[in-house]
């Protein structure tokens, strides 16, 4: 084989290189380990661990990181990714067409305050050795913060007083601290936010669920990035049930409100 031929098939080989899966006929690893022990073996949310962190999560890890993307599923019809779905699927779009549209929706507004709460988490522990305490840490990079947003990502609800998954969360992470299966430090970092941001209000700021499920990204070790995109990962099961749901119902083009209420017309007025 000249020495030109072999350079281009090891060019093709390399061109989409990667450590994740190994593909051979009649064979399937993924990161070294069989598909077929893999399927016998393992759940799915050890095997969401192994892809995206590299290794198989410990028992309470595991737990942790299945309540993390069980308490994103769904948030409801009025979550603007559930309802474009919904409508999509009136549309005469394939069911993937309909789940793609809710996760296009996915971005820094909805859906990556998950994301943004795993990096101020991760400012606040880089801060913290320097200030000389997790109070004054916490004080500087929420004032660094407050001149970009007016909103502390991972805190606060626009529809729940308290949201309900705060303290099954927050429970299960004191727990794992206790049994010594993950740090405690990005734990208590998000409490201390909390503390810093309730102080003195006559209506507290708990925590919401894209901040209890950012503490255990964190403390799994988690890139900020791929809190998002495990939010999608788990968002993507709701919407699958929801654009499925709908098809059922035999609506078509299925607009945001009903065909009895219009939008306000602000415009000019008719004109001669």
């Amino acid at each position: 084989m000249s020495d030109s031929v072999q350079e281009f098939k090891q060019e093709m080989a390399s061109w989409w290189a990667t450590e994740i899966s190994d593909i051979a006929p009649g064979s399937i690893r993924l990161r070294g380990h069989d598909i077929e022990e893999l399927m016998a073996e393992w759940d799915f949310v050890s095997v969401i661990g192994l892809m995206l962190g590299r290794r198989r999560p410990s028992e309470i890890e595991g737990r942790l990181l299945n309540a993390a993307l069980v308490a994103s599923v769904d948030h409801g019809p009025q979550a603007p990714s559930i309802a474009a779905a919904r409508m999509a699927a009136t549309c005469g779009v394939g069911l993937n067409n309909a789940v793609a549209t809710g996760v296009n929706l996915l971005g820094d507004t909805h859906g990556g305050a998950g994301q943004q709460c795993v990096e101020l988490l991760y400012e606040i522990d880089e801060q913290r050795a320097e200030a000389g305490s997790l109070d004054e840490a916490v004080t500087k990079v929420i004032g660094r913060w407050r001149t970009k947003t007016k909103y502390l990502p991972g805190f606060g609800h626009r529809f729940h007083p308290r949201d309900p998954r705060r303290d099954p969360m927050i429970g299960m992470l004191n727990e794992a601290v206790a049994a010594g299966a993950i740090s405690g430090k990005y734990l208590e970092a998000g409490l201390a936010i909390e503390r810093n941001l309730s102080e003195g209000r006559s209506r507290p700021i708990p925590m919401n669920i894209d901040g209890a499920t950012a503490i255990v990204y964190a403390e799994l070790g988690f890139p900020a990035p791929l809190a998002r995109g495990l939010f999608v990962l788990a968002r993507s099961v709701g919407l699958v049930a929801h654009a499925w749901e709908e098809t059922q119902s035999n609506s078509r083009i299925k607009g945001p409100m009903p065909k009895s209420i219009l939008p306000s017309y602000v415009g000019p007025n008719p004109r001669a």
